[in-house]
């Protein structure tokens, strides 16, 4: 009887015993499609080339919506004439936009563009944090053109989720930026 004993209570000690497996950290992984532009045809006094995946819609006023409906977010631009205002206060506004996140964002960086050539100067805003836009632009030509960019997510602004997409459309938004011109 107590060999049974024994024997049950060493099968029991040794059948507790959880061979530890390491598990590799899980990352979510998402991957969107190589970039590929084209002309946006739109009928305003500046064009720009667009990822095809976007669709664009021009409101009144050369406002356009450039919609990533895979993404679901939007890159509202908005285009004034500089002619009869001033460049400074035009700037000032831009900048004011962007500095209103500072509540929430973790941290702006400014990303000039000068491109003498072309006669397209700006400010790429790159805001992280769970703030209500990601990214934020403005190019102009200093006389004529002044064009406006804010991008929003149809969603609760959470960075670390939209963290993917947020640096596919960045890099979205800084060709738009490049290819930008002005119609004569």
């Amino acid at each position: 009887m107590r060999a049974l004993l024994f024997i049950c209570l060493i099968i029991f000690f040794a059948s507790c015993e959880d061979a530890t497996t390491v598990k590799p950290a899980s990352k979510l992984r998402l991957e969107y499609p190589e970039p590929s532009y084209t002309l946006a045809k739109i009928k305003c006094p500046f064009s720009f080339e667009k990822n095809e995946m976007a669709t664009v819609h021009v409101k009144a006023n050369c406002a356009v919506n450039i919609e990533y409906p895979r993404l679901n977010a939007t890159l509202y631009v908005t285009y004034q004439p500089v002619q009869g205002k001033s460049i400074d206060s035009l700037l000032y506004d831009a900048q004011k936009l962007t500095y209103n996140h500072d509540k929430k964002a973790q941290a702006i960086f400014e990303q000039p563009r000068m491109d003498s050539v072309n006669k397209v100067y700006g400010m790429f805003y790159a805001i992280d944090g769970n703030a209500a836009t990601q990214s934020q632009f403005y190019v102009t030509d200093s006389i004529q053109h002044f064009v406006q960019g804010s991008l929003y997510f149809n969603a609760k602004p959470n960075y670390d989720s939209l963290y993917p997409a947020v640096m596919y459309l960045r890099n979205d938004i800084r060709h738009i930026m490049e290819s930008i011109s002005w119609e004569e």
